[in-house]
């Protein structure tokens, strides 16, 4: 079994390939160009991400799909309008994969997205559940959760299993944006 994770040179993307690899899983890591490919896997370079990308060569003899979406928080962005950036990126690209991997017979779709499609709070000793409303505030959280939906539409079209797993901010040694203001 061959396994697809997008954005695998970035911290979340290296340590999974890394781990499917320890697992046994055969895993090819999607990136923007040869000159930086992960460690251990084979690379395939996919350039500048879009709804026109092509992920044919990518998506060959694959059975599923991590999809980790490369426009996270951006602080001090300079954009003239942060969602649609977000949903270039987030909800387009997103959409345009999820296509190319049904048509392609991927059998599963994982999706990472974030805790943010929830809100931005519970109430103490309240996490968010499967069954809570969503409520995303920021233009990061609305994307993720737009994408959400397109998945959820192309697995009713498609038959494609989608996993959505909502994750929290994510540290690691050396993190930027919002982990380094809060350690800093």
């Amino acid at each position: 079994m061959t396994t697809l994770v997008t954005g695998a040179n970035g911290f979340v993307g290296s340590a999974l390939c890394a781990r499917l690899r320890r697992d046994g899983v055969t895993v090819r890591g999607a990136v923007r160009a040869l000159n930086s490919k992960p460690d251990g896997a084979e690379a395939c370079a996919i350039g500048s991400l879009s709804s026109d990308s092509n992920w044919t060569k990518a998506l060959s003899n694959v059975e599923q799909v991590v999809h980790w979406d490369p426009r996270v928080h951006v602080i001090n962005d300079k954009s003239s309008d942060p969602l649609a950036e977000f949903r270039r990126v987030n909800v387009e690209t997103t959409a345009a994969l999820a296509r190319q991997a049904a048509a392609a017979g991927v059998k599963c779709f994982v999706f990472l997205s974030s805790v943010k499609v929830n809100g931005e709070f519970t109430e103490a000793g309240q996490p968010f559940t499967a069954d809570d409303a969503p409520a995303p505030e920021d233009s990061y959280g609305v994307s993720k959760y737009e994408a959400e939906l397109l998945l959820r539409q192309n697995a009713g079209e498609t038959g494609m299993e989608e996993v959505f797993i909502g994750t929290p901010l994510v540290y690691h040694r050396g993190v930027k944006a919002n982990f380094d203001s809060m350690t800093g």
